[in-house]
């Protein structure tokens, strides 16, 4: 995910936030793209708009939505300063856990980026480490802990970088097309955003990318995902964390039903991750 605002500019826009937007008892307003998916869309079709469905009913509120387009100018950081922190809305249900953007609540999931490979490959493949992967045709979602990842293995060049978090319109989906087809060997991408396709790609594997590598410091490829508020609304945010204690296994249903598979456990020790996606 591409979560990076300065300290400075997130406390600043959290204060005034803070003297712009007060909650509407009775009303949930979530900030969600009207055409993203698997993340969501103005049918209601994504993973997230089920959790901010349960989450509303779970507090017997009624859910209204703010659209704005997370891939449009200035990407995630401005849907961000556009909504939430205007105080147009009160919650996005997709934040990594203690990211300085924003408040977070409990995280509900905890994620991973994954590699995606032909199964009739065979490809070993445990880690940016594994030496295969030094002679095949790697694809990866630009901006990203891969990215960094792929650098310092000076793996980037050679690579094909997608942009599918920059483009409007552009779906997921064409990553897994992109292994389908051949023009890439393996792809690296954040899994929610490819678990709810996979189901039409059954001659694909997916291998998680772990939090480790061969020498040197250990890299962050998993993240705990939460649900962000602005800075100081504890009260909502207190809300939410029971709902997520008391509706977790509700909530993982939904994840599972949209292919967005765990690599963690999110009621356990989350840690710390500001840049998933």
């Amino acid at each position: 995910m591409k979560y990076r605002w300065p300290i400075v500019a997130v406390i600043a826009a959290g204060l005034l936030a803070g003297a712009i937007g007060a909650r509407a008892e009775g009303t949930l307003r979530v900030c969600s793209d009207p055409a993203y998916l698997p993340y969501s869309n103005q049918a209601g079709e994504g993973f997230e708009n089920a959790v901010a469905k349960t989450v509303a009913d779970a507090l017997h509120e009624k859910l209204e939505y703010v659209w704005y387009d997370t891939r449009a100018k200035g990407g995630f950081d401005q849907f961000l300063a556009q909504t939430l922190d205007k105080g147009k809305c009160d919650v996005v249900m997709s934040l990594p856990y203690g990211s300085r953007q924003d408040q977070t609540t409990d995280p509900y999931y905890v994620s991973s980026y994954v590699f995606v490979f032909k199964k009739s490959k065979g490809y070993d493949i445990s880690s940016l480490d594994s030496p295969v992967l030094h002679k095949l045709k790697i694809g990866f979602e630009s901006d990203t802990p891969v990215q960094d990842g792929l650098q310092l293995r000076d793996m980037v060049i050679g690579a094909k970088a997608f942009n599918v978090a920059d483009t409007p319109g552009e779906s997921p989906r064409s990553m897994l097309q992109a292994v389908q087809d051949g023009s890439v060997d393996v792809m690296i991408t954040w899994e929610p955003s490819i678990g709810a396709y996979l189901k039409d790609y059954p001659d694909l594997d997916v291998v998680m990318v772990p939090n480790a590598r061969d020498m040197g410091p250990p890299e962050q490829y998993s993240f705990p995902m939460s649900m962000g508020v602005r800075e100081g609304d504890d009260a909502l945010m207190n809300k939410l964390n029971a709902v997520i204690k008391a509706h977790r296994s509700e909530l993982t249903r939904i994840l599972q039903q949209h292919g967005v598979r765990y690599y963690g456990s999110a009621s356990g020790n989350p840690g710390v991750g500001a840049d998933a996606q």
